[in-house]
């Protein structure tokens, strides 16, 4: 069986209009031509769909079984249409985009002034959040791609490789530790830290590390992000942890880097979906340019 496309299109707009005549007029045909459909129609499916009255027309229970899958038929045909059109006329749509502030820092500027040069007609929508938060983000729709530091998976999400960044130690100049090439984790602990805010990756392995070293980690403040964190250290508040490719960023503040003898220093970022398949035009693009993008740093 058949079933004709536009006959479907004319079902739907009956049970919308209320009458054939304004069906008709809607789609500029004859109103007997409209009826004609709708009778060849339920002779097709063997079904009454419609109860016609002198108060109108209504859906029968068969009626409004149909037009839920017939309305889901025709919008998946009309976007069909309309993405085929979009990689005609230059691809065009939203992507929502979480990222934690050591992706964002260190590889977004460059990755979506690309991305941005090669597909102008796609707004990307990027927000900060912590690594956990954006796995659960990703799994909940709340975004289309999540970028994160590599920590346990949740489960609904597919997570593939992204980039790899280095923690290095900051401190202010004139600072005991300043001046030296590299340090180990251990040494650090004899000093307070300005630390980012409880949920962050970055918290999560200082504490983590110093609990394996038995030694407790001192935090002198917390802060929201690496900005404040740089003025905070720059001011002698305590010695921090953050990329070094985001050092670059606050190269005119009287702080310095060393290099941390420490293994887990050198850290995995991952680019999470739902489904692949399942991502928008626009997204599978930005998703592929990140991915296949060498990141710069």
């Amino acid at each position: 069986m058949k079933l004709d496309l536009l006959s479907m299109r004319l079902f739907v707009s009956v049970i919308e209009e209320g009458t054939i005549a304004a069906t008709a007029a809607r789609h500029h045909i004859a109103a007997a031509a409209v009826s004609k459909r709708i009778s060849e129609l339920e002779a097709q499916l063997n079904t009454q769909l419609l109860v016609r009255s002198n108060k109108g027309i209504a859906a029968t229970p068969a009626g409004f079984a149909l037009i839920n899958m017939a309305r889901g038929i025709i919008n998946d045909l009309d976007n069909v249409v309309a993405q085929m059109q979009d990689f005609a006329s230059g691809t065009r749509g939203s992507v929502r985009l979480q990222a934690n502030v050591s992706v964002i820092t260190q590889f977004m500027p460059h990755a979506l002034k690309s991305f941005r040069s090669a597909y102008p007609k796609v707004q990307v929508h990027l927000e900060e959040k912590v690594s956990t938060a954006i796995m659960r983000g990703v799994a909940d729709n709340l975004a289309d791609i999540g970028i994160f530091t590599q920590v346990p998976h949740i489960d609904g999400i597919e997570v593939y490789p992204y980039a790899t960044d280095e923690l290095v130690l900051i401190v202010p100049n004139g600072h005991p530790l300043a001046g030296r090439g590299s340090v180990s984790f251990a040494e650090t602990l004899d000093y307070e830290f300005v630390g980012l805010h409880a949920g962050s990756s970055l918290n999560y392995t200082m504490v983590k590390a110093a609990s394996e070293l038995g030694r407790p980690l001192k935090l002198s403040i917390q802060v929201a992000g690496y900005d404040a964190q740089c003025l905070m250290v720059e001011a002698g508040l305590g010695i921090g942890m953050l990329p070094r490719a985001s050092m670059h960023t606050y190269s005119a503040l009287a702080i310095q880097s060393l290099r941390l003898d420490e293994v887990w220093a050198c850290r995995e970022l991952e680019i999470c979906v739902r489904s692949y398949d399942a991502l928008s035009v626009a997204a599978k693009l930005l998703f592929d340019h990140l991915r296949s993008l060498p990141p710069s740093r």
